[in-house]
């Protein structure tokens, strides 16, 4: 019979613990190299729309280096939250760090909330008081320009990062300075009416920048709540993780296929359905194939749980209700008391399915056996066992 050669090598543990350490340090030296590189253009532009917008007289401008700035404290949250993430799973940590992603996304979500309403505040203000509204000049529409080109490359960078560690914090990150070009955008428009006379538009545009920011905070922090929440990933993917687990030799059905996001990665847990009278180590093997299968086809899975099961005992447990192996091995033996031939028994072996117990008996075959007595002792522990409310039928196997 031909075999899968995947399917009969046993997987070798230290060497996939060992990529995935090589793995979690790559993707840290990335994420820092285009966090650092995104962290000194956000202070570059911040400084410079700050500089210019007071000296220019545009509050949007001013409103755009703060947005600038407050970059930087993105970029130290992801900094600090990819080095603790790129540590795996200790004692305390049993499932690795990959929360500390999704808590400081949390608290930068609220930072840029609040930033949001600051800046929206004192553009309302600046509107309902004309003599606080400004005259920005070129300079001011010169500055948004180049933080537009500068912010642009930066995005394109960190995502084609994001894209190569499948990194969700990064890729968040990448958007978050692509919507501080979106906001030079509305100032160049709000600069650009001012100097046509239209002061209006740069208290206008200082709201739009507000909104913008707003919107980003909001939408960081709800992805990062849900998370948090154990959220599930999406149905296209449980999808395909059902596919690639039952591929694997030796399943036959599966069930409570459970996924939740920490950080970047996937954690997933799944009850296998096998056949019900394979042994424990079989049934251990096909549970840790389809763990590596699962690690080896999704680079964002990095932690599956796999419960083997004999039955589908997704809607009912009925056999919960049965005595453990002491208990119904004593009820046994009361039963086949003083019955021909028990003494030769060597090991029980019980399966319990469907509520019920299929009872497997190992006897010693003797050199004066012969295949009648045999066939009457297997028949007298039939007999004695037959109509038990516990048991559905007995087999005798001889060696």
């Amino acid at each position: 019979m031909h075999m899968n050669k995947q399917a009969v090598q046993p997987p070798d543990q230290a060497k996939h613990a060992e990529s995935a350490v090589v793995a979690r340090d790559t993707r840290y030296r990335e994420a820092a190299r285009v966090t650092i590189a995104g962290a000194i253009l956000d202070f570059l532009l911040g400084t410079a729309k700050l500089f210019v917008g007071y000296f220019a007289y545009s509050q949007a401008l001013i409103a755009d280096g703060i947005h600038s700035l407050s970059d930087l404290a993105t970029d130290g949250i992801v900094l600090y939250a990819a080095r603790k993430s790129q540590h795996g799973p200790d004692a305390d940590h049993p499932y690795g760090h990959g929360r500390f992603e999704t808590i400081a996304t949390v608290g930068l979500a609220v930072a840029l909330v609040l930033v949001a309403g600051g800046i929206a505040y004192n553009a309302v203000n600046r509107l309902f008081d004309t003599e606080l509204l400004p005259h920005p000049g070129a300079s001011a529409l010169l500055v948004a320009m180049l933080s537009i080109a500068g912010k642009e490359w930066i995005y394109h960078y960190t995502m084609r990062v994001a894209r190569r560690q499948r990194s969700d914090m990064l890729r968040a990150n990448a958007w978050h300075s692509r919507t501080d070009a979106f906001s030079s955008v509305i100032v160049v428009i709000g600069v650009g009416g001012t100097m046509a006379g239209s002061p209006y538009l740069d208290a206008l545009a200082a709201i739009g920048v507000a909104l913008i920011i707003a919107h980003v905070g909001w939408n960081l922090g709800w992805k990062a709540l849900k998370e948090l929440a154990d959220t599930a990933v999406d149905q296209q993917q449980v999808e395909k993780l059902r596919d690639c687990i039952m591929t694997v030799s030796g399943v036959s059905g599966l069930h409570l296929l459970r996924t939740r996001h920490t950080g970047g990665q996937v954690l997933v847990d799944v009850h296998v359905i096998t056949d019900p009278v394979i042994s424990i180590s079989e049934g251990h093997y096909i549970s840790e194939m389809v763990r590596l299968r699962l690690l080896e086809e999704f680079e964002d899975v990095t932690d599956v749980t796999v419960h083997i099961d004999p039955e589908d005992d997704e809607d009912q447990t009925t056999s919960l209700k049965l005595p453990m192996r002491d208990e119904l091995l004593n009820h046994i033996h009361r039963k086949l008391d003083g019955v021909e031939g028990v003494d030769n028994i060597e090991r029980f072996t019980l399966h319990y399915l469907a509520g019920k117990v299929k009872v497997e008996i190992l006897m010693s075959f003797h050199d004066d056996s012969k295949s009648a007595t045999c066939y009457q002792t297997e028949k007298r522990f039939r007999d004695a066992l037959r109509n038990d409310p516990l048991i559905e039928s007995v087999d005798v196997f001889w060696h």
